[in-house]
């Protein structure tokens, strides 16, 4: 396997040996990675559906397996790269390695030029997060849907609106759950900049803001996104919308990130010993201490 332009670690709550059934069983991965998987090892490693870039059928060739790696080939709108699965014991569980090589080049992605493939990173993190639920018996995040240009989800999270409202204006929280540096004026027409003011001194600004209730940020592209909260009973129905783009070309990689990001949300606020899952997070190109991961 080539260098690797994205590598991803984190710790899943489940031995070595259930993990790694959970990454080579079709049942399993129809549940938290894709609508459609065969698998019929050593010879076949097989997804696609609509929550797959790429997904309108399968691509994927085998390359490598023992008993605690699968390794495939990979090919997204003609373009061949290599994916790689291990599994390692880990004081709190199973540390699921995911390294992908030969991915397009951050600045492609940023600009929205790489196609489905710019939503592989984000994709695969989306998928871990979900593989990590799956895992502890807990309801998934919503996948992207690849086929559609309606970027819209909702989650349900185990805390009122006020408290998931305040996670996500806050810098101080918003670092946490996210994994990511951020600063935050929390005011309507106040600034949001993922990597701090340094990185982008502008930022988006606060559009709406309705503390415990709604708020909308507007992005330099004109593209907004917009948080919904409705409480009943100490929970809250969280709403992301994300909008003002050109619809035949969705940006389905910052969709990506924003769910999941949810899905650590959602832990953050619904677990007494929350930590975050991810042990190490690499993007080739990605600008320095923009990712947190050593809370």
């Amino acid at each position: 396997m080539t260098e690797p332009d994205l590598v991803l670690r984190a710790v899943v709550p489940a031995t070595p040996k259930v993990t790694y059934e959970a990454l080579t069983d079709p049942a399993a991965l129809r549940v938290w990675l894709a609508e459609h998987a065969e698998v019929d090892l050593p010879g076949r490693y097989e997804f696609w559906g609509r929550s797959v870039p790429d997904g309108g059928e399968p691509h994927q060739r085998m390359l490598h397996v023992d008993e605690r790696t699968v390794r495939f080939g990979w090919t997204v709108e003609g373009a061949e790269s290599t994916v790689q699965f291990e599994v390692d014991e880990d004081a709190d569980g199973t540390l699921v390695t995911l390294s992908h090589s030969d991915l397009p080049s951050f600045e492609e992605v940023l600009a929205d030029k790489a196609g489905a493939r710019g939503a592989l990173q984000t994709f695969w993190a989306l998928a871990i997060a979900n593989l990590a639920d799956y895992l502890a018996g807990r309801e998934l995040t919503p996948k992207i849907d690849f086929t559609s240009s309606e970027l819209r989800s909702s989650v349900v999270i185990g805390a009122a609106p006020d408290e998931v409202f305040d996670s996500m204006i806050q810098p101080e929280h918003f670092r946490k759950w996210f994994g990511a540096n951020v600063d935050i004026e929390p005011r309507l027409g106040g600034r949001f900049a993922m990597g701090g003011f340094d990185l982008d001194p502008g930022g988006a600004r606060f559009v709406e803001f309705e503390p415990g209730r709604k708020a909308a940020l507007r992005f330099a592209d004109n593209e907004t996104t917009t948080w919904e909260l409705d409480g009943s009973e100490g929970k809250t129905r969280l709403t992301i919308v994300h909008s003002g783009f050109d619809p035949a070309n969705p940006p389905y990689s910052a969709w990506g990130g924003w769910l999941s990001g949810l899905a650590e949300l959602r832990r953050y606020h619904e677990l007494a010993d929350w930590r975050p899952i991810w042990r190490k997070i690499e993007i080739a190109g990605h600008p320095e201490g923009l990712l947190v991961t050593d809370q």
